[in-house]
C-alpha cells in the first residue's frame, strides 16, 4: 500500500456513533443503510434531535471505520453528525467509500463548504430556516456547487418558515438543479411532558401548504421515529 493511503487510514476521527439501520429521511428512505455519525457541530438548532453528538464521542481510525462498514455488507452509508464535514478528515473516508464503489450519503448543515466532497457523494444539504435559529450561519455558495444528484432540505417549524423555504427555493431554482428538494415538519422535541425548544410542525398543515402551491418538493417524515421510540439511539 503507497506510504501516502497509509497515512490517511491511520489517521483518526472523532465518532459518536455507527449502526446498520433503515434510512429515515431523504429519498433513499426505507433502504437499508450504515450510519457513521460523527462527533461536534458549530450550530444549535432550536430543534436538534441529536444534541448528544455535540460532545460525545472518540477517536477511531478511518482503517476501522472501513472494516466495520465491510463488514456490515451494506452498500448505502451515510456520514451525518452532528456535523461531519466539521471534521476535515471526514472528506477522506467520503473520498475511500465514493472509490470502492459505496454510495454516500453526506447529511450537513448549509453552514459548511461542501465542495471538497468526492464528485460521487450525494450531498443532502440542510439550508437552515428562520425557525431554526441559525439561519445567519447559512453558507450560500454552496447552492452554486448543487450537483444533479444532490438533495436540499428544509425543516420548516411554522407558516413563515415555510414561506421563507419556498422563496429561496423559487430564487435558486433548487427544483431544477437536484434530484429533490425536501421538507420536513419540525418533530417536536420532548423530556417527559417538558416541550424543549420546539413545539414541532402537524405534518398535515405542512402538506396543505404544498398542495395548494402545488410546490415541486418531497415531504417527508422521520421514518426512524416512526419504527422505534423517538428518543431510541442507533437507529
Amino acid at each position: 500500500m503507497p506510504t501516502e493511503a497509509s497515512d490517511i487510514l491511520s489517521q483518526t476521527l472523532r465518532i459518536n456513533e455507527t449502526f446498520f439501520s433503515i434510512q429515515g429521511e431523504s429519498t433513499w428512505a426505507g433502504c437499508p443503510c450504515f450510519f457513521v455519525r460523527l462527533t461536534g457541530c458549530p450550530l444549535r438548532c432550536h430543534y436538534c434531535d441529536t444534541e448528544y453528538a455535540f460532545r460525545e464521542g472518540s477517536p477511531r481510525t478511518i482503517q476501522a471505520i472501513l472494516d466495520e462498514i465491510r463488514a456490515s455488507g451494506a452498500t448505502l452509508v451515510e456520514l451525518t453528525g452532528g456535523e461531519p464535514l466539521a471534521q476535515k478528515r471526514a472528506f477522506d473516508l467520503i473520498a475511500l467509500l465514493c472509490d470502492e464503489g459505496f454510495t454516500v450519503l453526506v447529511e450537513t448543515s448549509g453552514a459548511v463548504d461542501i465542495t471538497a466532497c468526492h464528485p460521487k457523494a450525494i450531498r443532502i444539504l440542510d439550508i437552515k430556516t428562520p425557525g431554526s435559529g441559525e439561519s445567519a450561519r447559512n453558507l450560500w455558495s454552496n447552492l452554486d456547487d448543487l450537483r444533479p444528484h444532490d438533495e436540499v432540505k428544509f425543516v420548516v417549524v411554522d407558516r413563515a418558515d415555510y414561506e421563507w423555504a419556498r422563496g429561496v427555493m423559487r430564487e435558486h431554482r433548487l427544483a431544477e438543479r437536484c434530484r429533490a428538494v425536501l421538507m420536513s415538519p419540525a418533530f417536536p422535541q420532548k423530556k417527559g411532558l417538558e416541550i424543549l425548544g420546539c413545539p414541532g410542525l402537524d405534518p398535515r398543515a405542512l402538506a396543505e401548504w404544498i398542495l395548494e402551491d402545488r410546490l415541486p418538493v418531497r415531504q417527508q417524515t422521520q421514518l426512524h421515529k416512526l419504527i422505534w421510540d423517538p428518543g431510541t439511539r442507533g437507529v
